[in-house]
C-alpha cells in the first residue's frame, strides 16, 4: 500500500494513473515524475518497493506544490479576486461562469437546475 502526501494510492492501478489521485498531479506531471525517478510507468502501485515510493515522495516534495498547500493557494487567489471587486471576482461571488461562457442557455452546472427558484421564507 503506497501512501504519498496523505493519499492512499489505489493498489490495482498503474502508478502513472495512481499518482493522479493526488490533487495537483495530472497525467503529464505523473509521467515526468516517473521518468525522473526512473520507474516504469506501467508498473502497478502494489508492485512498487518501499525505496521506489520514497524516491517518488522525495521528488514530489522537492518540486511540486500539492494537496493542502495548492488548495489553499487557489482559495486565496479566488478570495483576492472577490476582495478587489474585479469582474472575475464578481462572477465567483455570484456563482456564475468566470471565463466568458454564455449563460442564456447552458451554464446549468454553476446556475443549478432549470426553473427551480429558491424562495426564502421569512423566519418569524
Amino acid at each position: 500500500m503506497a501512501r504519498i502526501a496523505g493519499i492512499t494510492l489505489p493498489p490495482d492501478k498503474r502508478i502513472e494513473i495512481g499518482l493522479t489521485y493526488i490533487f495537483g498531479i495530472g497525467r503529464s506531471k505523473s509521467k515526468a515524475l516517473l521518468q525522473e525517478a526512473r520507474i516504469d510507468r506501467n508498473k502497478k502501485v502494489k508492485e512498487l518497493s518501499e525505496e521506489e515510493v520514497n524516491k517518488i515522495r522525495q521528488i514530489i516534495e522537492k518540486r511540486e506544490k500539492i494537496e493542502g498547500d495548492l488548495r489553499k493557494e487557489v482559495a486565496m487567489n479566488i478570495k483576492r479576486l472577490v476582495d478587489i471587486g474585479c469582474y472575475r471576482g464578481l462572477r465567483h461571488k455570484r456563482k456564475l461562469p468566470v471565463r466568458g461562457q454564455r449563460t442564456k442557455t447552458n451554464a446549468r452546472t454553476r446556475k443549478g437546475p432549470k426553473g427551480k427558484s429558491i424562495k426564502k421564507v421569512k423566519a418569524e
